[in-house]
């Protein structure tokens, strides 16, 4: 169907709109049974064949530019992943180079991939799909023009059949006239008359002629393409899934290598941290342990009197010490009748010999106690005992202060809820020694201490 635009005249226009209304006729005719159409069986399966593979084409068409978009995706998602990763890994940690250049790889890989899918596999499939419209459009125009055909062929076919009542309209008439006319106008009537039926003939003839040709070279043109095309399909096909299965498989493969590679630089990087930690444990048993922090939540007891007393007020504590001190040596004095005596004062008969109740041997508690560096019952709760090798002054009333050599009797907790991990409850072994009193226990850090 022509366009109207710039340069169309009136005549064309006329004749594009009589066309039209032909067209329009024939068909209601058609398919009301009034008036037979060309069929051609062959032919319409071509163009059911071509209708499926424009379905098919244009479905593979949309699902591979998703693919393509899927891809694109996941690149951006690798690239914000590798981003991250380079972020967070630390200069000093294994493999920070190789991490780098494996980024740097995995980016480029993925970039390869979409861009080689794009190229081998969209732009086939593009030009593929490109010329779909063109043929639709020329079978539209092939059925305008054999709507134009039986049109014609319909026309010269009544033109035909109507032949000898066209002779008789003319005749009719001339006998009307000759009554009214001379006889030499009637033959000039006749005449008139024969002229324009062979005319409408005639032009009829002509116009069946030329739809004929013009619809039949279209069909021709068709029925060689539609095949071909149809048949063109499979190796379309083939070309698009062959080159996705060989990007695909050249990409897994190359990302794979990339991903054993950085597996390797995890593994290594585990072991680098667990000899680490290993050389860490080494050094802080070998030598005198960092001052620690308190743990976060360190369980809180509650100081006895005497203990009180001891954290606060130092100066008494001092002065009770140097008095229980003082009197320890009076009373070992007292009790010891050799002291401030010279031997010479004596009386020889003093010096006789004097006969000793024999020794009970002693008990295993006291060995034990005297293997554990302290004489006597040990306190309740006791576990094992300890050497400070490091001072620690206390930070609360219910800690323990401690100078390097100190020894303590590490002891259970009453409430095994309240011990934090890295800490001990105990008393400093010469003040159970001498007062046999666990009141002034308290915590202390476990690492400013050495188990003996």
């Amino acid at each position: 169907m022509a366009e109207t635009g710039k340069g169309v005249t009136a005549g064309k226009l006329a004749i594009n709109v009589q066309k039209r209304l032909t067209r329009a006729q024939e068909k209601v005719m058609q398919k009301l049974g009034k008036a037979d159409e060309t069929r051609d069986a062959a032919f319409e399966e071509m163009v059911a064949n071509f209708n499926k593979q424009t379905m098919e084409g244009t479905r593979l068409h949309k699902d591979l530019k998703a693919y393509l978009v899927a891809v694109k995706t996941m690149h951006d998602a690798s690239r914000r992943l590798q981003d991250c990763l380079a972020d967070m890994y630390e200069p000093e940690w294994f493999g920070k180079e190789e991490m780098d250049t494996l980024a740097e790889d995995t980016d480029t890989l993925w970039l390869d991939y979409h861009q080689s899918l794009t190229d081998k596999c969209l732009t086939s499939m593009d030009l593929y799909l490109a010329q779909f419209p063109d043929i639709k459009a020329r079978i539209a125009k092939r059925d305008r023009k054999m709507v134009d055909f039986d049109s014609a062929r319909h026309h010269f076919g009544s033109l035909q059949k109507g032949k000898k009542k066209d002779e008789a309209k003319i005749a009719k008439p001339a006998a009307l006239l000759e009554m009214a006319a001379p006889s030499w106008a009637q033959g000039l009537i006749s005449a008139h008359q024969v002229a324009q039926t062979n005319l409408s003939y005639n032009q009829a003839e002509e116009d069946l002629g030329r739809a004929q040709k013009i619809f039949e070279e279209l069909n021709v043109e068709l029925q060689d393409e539609l095949p071909t095309l149809f048949d063109n399909r499979v190796g379309i096909y083939v070309t698009a899934f062959q080159g996705l299965a060989n990007h695909q498989e050249k990409f897994h493969k190359e990302i794979g290598k990339l991903s054993h590679n950085l597996n390797d630089i995890m593994t290594k990087l585990e072991e680098q941290r667990q000899l680490n930690e290993e050389a860490n444990h080494s050094e802080s048993a070998s030598s005198p342990p960092k001052r620690p922090g308190p743990p976060p939540s360190r369980p809180q007891l509650t100081p006895s009197p005497d203990q009180r007393k001891l954290h606060n007020d130092p100066s008494e504590a001092e002065a009770e010490a140097s008095e229980l001190d003082t009197e320890t040596m009076s009373t070992s004095h007292q009790s010891d009748p050799w002291s401030g005596l010279n031997l010479l004062d004596w009386d020889v008969e003093v010096l006789q010999p004097t006969t000793f109740p024999a020794m009970k041997a002693p008990s295993w508690d006291s060995w034990s106690a005297v293997a554990n560096g302290s004489e006597g019952e040990l306190p309740p709760g006791f576990l094992y005992k300890v050497k400070a090798i490091h001072d620690y002054t206390a930070t609360d009333n219910d800690e323990l202060e401690l100078k390097t050599g100190d020894m303590v009797l590490a002891l259970a907790f009453d409430n095994p809820d309240e011990q934090d991990d890295g800490w001990l409850m105990g008393v400093k072994e010469s003040h159970w020694a001498q007062n046999k009193d666990i009141s002034v226990k308290g915590v202390f850090p476990e690492n400013f201490t050495q188990k003996v």
